[in-house]
């Protein structure tokens, strides 16, 4: 890499790092390791993210994230997590009919009932 390439990519460090060469090298070659990296670890995160909305959706409606996604493999469908997601934020009630057919077909998604409180709040 040329001198004018690696001071146009160092634009923007701190120190010595953007205007002398021999230390802007070194830190435009790291930052585009860790850039080279994240782009990665990004794909990762979303899924992960993803996967933790799903997994607060179906839990509202008595099933576990891995309950639901066999039943939907089962009943072939095929959606994919991100689209799963959003349907849990912004279309309860479609998601809600995703998770009934998922608990129908699936037996070990029955339907968990809450335990009943007892003890302090009969006297309240």
């Amino acid at each position: 890499m040329n001198k004018k390439e690696v001071f146009k990519l160092a634009k923007g460090f701190r120190g010595r790092a953007k205007n002398c060469i021999r230390i802007a090298r070194e830190r435009v070659e790291k930052a585009l390791q860790y850039s080279y990296r994240d782009r990665r670890n990004k794909k990762r995160d979303m899924r992960s993210l993803w996967i933790q909305r799903i997994n607060a959706g179906t839990r509202d409606h008595g099933v576990n994230y891995g309950n639901f996604m066999h039943g939907l493999m089962k009943e072939n469908i095929q959606l994919n997590r991100k689209v799963l997601s959003e349907l849990s934020m912004h279309e309860p009630y479609s998601f809600k009919a995703l998770v009934d057919i998922s608990r129908s077909a699936f037996p070990g998604n029955k339907a968990v009932v809450p335990p009943k409180k007892e003890g302090l709040a009969i006297l309240v």
